[in-house]
């Protein structure tokens, strides 16, 4: 198995992200034959909500996580609740996944952003360098075509 941190934490609906702001987090590759991963998540009470009600109905979430730095890609995953616990003023959430895809094409999503904001030519090129840099969040795993 192997450890890593969660850097950011977003829940993917449809072409939007719900940032969940973490106190902290962690990932584990489990490295078994399903290939599943274990998320832990240390959040606010009041980012809890979508998680119970999950949890509940055992629904299945998008979702997509930086791991170790935040220049990293985001890496999009298909999650469930497994357990909420309250400690103290924060949440623990568990959830168990799997990756969805082992690449993360995010300059051709950043690409295809800036296509469909109408941008081209130089101004284009500019926007393209700056944001490869700041890495604005973008849906990773509701890739056009895929």
């Amino acid at each position: 198995m192997k450890t890593f941190k969660l850097i950011s934490f977003q829940i993917i609906e449809g072409e939007t992200l719900q940032d969940i702001p973490l106190k902290d987090g962690l990932i584990i590759n489990r490295e078994d034959i399903e290939k599943r991963w274990l998320i832990e998540t240390f959040i606010k009470e009041e980012y809890v909500g979508v998680f119970e009600e999950a949890f509940k109905n055992g629904k299945e979430l998008l979702i997509q996580v930086v791991i170790t730095r935040p220049e990293n890609d985001p890496a999009p995953f298909r999650a469930t609740v497994v357990k909420l616990k309250k400690i103290n003023e924060s949440y623990s959430v568990l959830l168990e996944g799997y990756i969805n895809k082992t690449r993360n094409d995010y300059a051709e999503l950043l690409l295809t952003y800036l296509l469909d904001k109408g941008i081209s030519g130089d101004q284009l090129l500019e926007a393209f360098k700056s944001n490869m840099i700041t890495k604005p969040k973008l849906p990773a795993a509701n890739k056009k075509g895929k």
